[in-house]
């Protein structure tokens, strides 16, 4: 049975083919090269116009950095957004931001997840602050030679945010497409990082046997929320996925739509009112 990078790097050649209408072997796999035209970007994460449904709320503070990760061995952007109105966010718990395979903490503005975080606490959600990192294109898993983004997302990054004054001792997820997956791995190392209490995994690229089925059970006490688009390739995983979770996941919604940011967009507000309410409660009972 194939796991780890190598099924990873195959997941995302059958994206690629799905995108180009060819076989695997046309889409590269064979060679484990993994090419990013145009025509895929939408299908990870970060088609040329992303700017639908956005909402029109003020962004708050935003900051883009970058900091030195010796988790990831490199430096790496770092984005952080308090919600309007929230000032400079002390005291308030994070929700980290895990990108897809083609996008970085530098397109996180122009995805306007600041806006979409203000109109979610405008519109009753409590407030929570984003934190995002530059993982690369390793499904937030690493490739086995020092290059660690779990461990950057469970030590570095919550460290970073208590610098601000931010409350890292709740702590939630955010992922879309391969950023989805990392969510999930991030809620299965539970034992390990206690702060995290709820994951919003938006169209997460996983597939039938890799890490995220096989651990399926330390999901069990962490809140989850999986959305996935009707169109998108990868709905029959996602929904074998939350079939085998138990308990069940907390939403498993099922739209019109792709594995695009369109779509992402549409379900955003849905996420982080989920992320929100757990993140004010407390862990899962």
């Amino acid at each position: 049975m194939n796991s780890g990078p190598a099924r990873r790097k195959v997941l995302l050649a059958g994206l690629a083919a799905t995108a180009c209408g060819v076989g695997l072997a046309g889409a590269g796999a064979a060679s484990g090269v993994i090419p990013v035209p145009g025509r895929m970007r939408s299908l990870l994460g970060g088609e040329p116009d992303p700017t639908e449904g956005i909402p029109p709320a003020a962004e708050g503070e935003i900051r883009i950095q970058t900091r030195q990760s010796a988790a990831r061995g490199r430096t790496v952007g770092f984005f952080t957004a308090v919600p309007a109105g929230s000032g400079s966010g002390e005291g308030l718990p994070v929700c980290l931001v895990l990108h897809g395979a083609s996008a970085t903490t530098a397109d996180f503005r122009r995805f306007g997840l600041a806006r979409f975080l203000t109109a979610a606490v405008q519109a009753g959600v409590p407030p929570f602050v984003l934190a995002g990192a530059d993982g690369g294109r390793t499904f937030w898993r690493g490739d086995g030679a020092g290059d660690e983004p779990q461990r950057m997302l469970r030590e570095e990054i919550p460290a970073w945010c208590a610098e601000r004054g931010f409350d890292v001792g709740r702590i939630a997820a955010y992922g879309w497409s391969m950023g989805g997956h990392g969510a999930l791995a991030l809620a299965q190392s539970k034992a390990d990082f206690p702060a995290i209490r709820a994951v919003a995994a938006l169209s997460p690229a996983i597939s039938a046997g890799d890490e995220v089925f096989s651990d399926v059970a330390r999901l069990a006490d962490v809140a989850v929320g999986l959305w996935c688009g009707l169109s998108d390739p990868l709905l029959p995983a996602v929904q074998q996925l939350a079939a085998a979770m138990r308990p069940s996941p907390e939403v498993a919604s099922w739209g019109s739509g792709s594995h695009t940011r369109a779509y992402w967009n549409q379900v955003t507000p849905a996420a982080f009112s989920l992320i929100g309410q757990r993140l004010s409660r407390g862990a899962r009972s």
